[in-house]
């Protein structure tokens, strides 16, 4: 179903990151650039969480749904975490491992699916809770300032950031741990 209204959010989110990238190449104040990249992504945030709401309140769910949002997902993710790298606002190294998890676990799921063991690496709560975590982050990043004049943004997403490395080393973990079997049993 490539054209049900949760597709459409979807294919709406992948559209949307090089508008959130390309805010930061406009020539305007930074802090202006900061807030319209943070409303950006926050709206890009929540067409995720509505178009999984939508396909099951209307019953139109799809296995190319299924494929596509985590797809969106990790483009949105990697896409504004290399941005708030280049405005050094998040370190090197978090970006690498957040990147580096999304790339390995993918690449994971794919060959569980090969050999006919997707079950073991379907998506758990711990990713789940860490993509939260990211999307939570990220904003804060964006923003890079005070908010309502005693939030520092900058502190609270560093912080929940390192959060996220947290949570995305312990689902990689998990995910290679529930893999772990399938991987031996065939390649015995």
């Amino acid at each position: 179903m490539f054209l049900t209204l949760p597709t459409l959010l979807t294919w709406a989110r992948i559209v949307a990151i090089p508008l959130i990238v390309g805010v930061f190449y406009l020539p305007f104040p930074l802090p202006m650039l900061n807030l319209t990249a943070t409303v950006l992504f926050i709206v890009v945030a929540i067409t995720d969480w509505l178009d999984g709401w939508l396909a099951r309140r209307l019953n139109q769910t799809s296995a190319f749904g299924a494929f596509l949002d985590p797809v969106a997902d990790k483009f949105l993710v990697c896409a504004a975490l290399l941005i708030l790298l280049q405005l050094d606002r998040v370190n090197a190294l978090v970006a690498l491992v957040i990147i580096g998890r999304e790339i390995a676990i993918s690449a994971l799921r794919e060959w569980m699916a090969h050999i006919g063991a997707s079950r073991s690496v379907a998506v758990h709560m711990l990713g789940k809770v860490k993509t939260t975590v990211q999307m939570v982050a990220i904003p804060f990043l964006l923003f890079d300032g005070e908010l309502f004049g005693f939030v520092d943004t900058h502190l609270w997403g560093t912080g929940l950031i390192y959060v996220a490395v947290v949570l995305t080393i312990w689902s990689m973990v998990y995910y290679l741990q529930k893999a772990l079997p399938e991987i031996r049993a065939k390649v015995r």
